[in-house]
């Protein structure tokens, strides 16, 4: 068997992710073959000339075969990076988004020192693990999946994460006023939108993880009412917004909440809304 070189093997993987128009081939691409080869992606240019192994070629076609179906890079990976960490990921739990780190930051913002905080929806674990990490405050996090929760608790002891795991809905495991800040970034999909959703994601992230019921707001209604009892009085609520969501959550919160803000992403849309409970 003639061996191709790296260069050549990447080429190839490029043109068959063009020609089926998939999203940005060359990174595509590139990721797939660096992970064949057990390797990152510098060293694919810096090594153009040596012969892709029997195995690893079998790998990156397979890997190609994947995405060209729709499966998207990060299951086929295994790892997404997220707030400057590698995560793992499995069709389990919903790829972690870089719009989400918008909901950490409001989150540093508000978490003090010792804070009891709860990330509603674990995932992955990149919300709870994230800040743990970055904070001092004891973070827990729940979630009704218990693959989702098996995946964040290997996510937390790779990363050296100090967080508590409870197979639960929303927050009814705690306590009256037991918590300083709820944060969830919830399922906020309309299902009436799930023909019209990218292949990727529909037919390949986990549902319970995506739709919100048929106006996409079901999840947040239910955790509203939720957190109210769950905060100690001044505790923060910090949603990420789903399209179209903001009015809706705000009309959600009008009583009994204040110092209700929202924050936008890099594309000026309203990705979070913070709220705090008044006492």
């Amino acid at each position: 068997m003639n061996l191709l070189s790296i260069q050549t093997a990447l080429l190839q993987g490029v043109k068959l992710l063009e020609d089926d128009a998939v999203g940005v081939p060359r990174l595509t691409a590139e990721v797939l073959l660096a992970h064949a080869v057990n390797r990152d992606r510098s060293y694919l240019y810096a090594h153009p000339e040596e012969p892709l192994s029997e195995v690893a070629w079998l790998h990156y076609g397979r890997y190609l075969h994947e995405r060209l179906k729709g499966k998207p890079t990060q299951y086929i990976t295994g790892r997404q990076e997220f707030y400057g960490r590698e995560f793992r990921v499995t069709p389990d739990v919903l790829i972690p988004r870089p719009e989400t780190e918008h909901l950490i930051e409001a989150a540093l913002a508000r978490i003090r020192p010792g804070d009891s905080v709860l990330d509603v929806g674990a995932g992955s674990g990149a919300i709870a693990v994230t800040l743990a990490l970055e904070t001092t405050a004891r973070i827990y996090a729940t979630d009704i999946s218990m693959p989702a929760l098996r995946v964040a608790a290997e996510n937390a002891g790779r990363l050296s994460a100090n967080i508590s795991l409870v197979a639960a809905d929303l927050t009814y495991t705690f306590s009256d006023r037991s918590l300083d800040v709820v944060a969830s970034n919830p399922p906020y999909v309309p299902q009436t939108d799930h023909p019209a959703l990218q292949r990727e994601v529909r037919d390949y992230e986990p549902a319970v993880a995506l739709f919100g019921g048929p106006t996409g707001l079901d999840f947040y209604q239910r955790l509203a009412i939720d957190a109210r009892r769950v905060l100690r009085p001044a505790g923060w609520l910090l949603l990420e917004l789903g399209y179209n969501s903001l009015e809706p959550v705000r009309e959600m919160l009008r009583s009994g909440w204040g110092e209700i803000t929202v924050e936008h992403d890099l594309a000026g849309l309203p990705r979070v809304l913070a709220a705090q409970l008044q006492s």
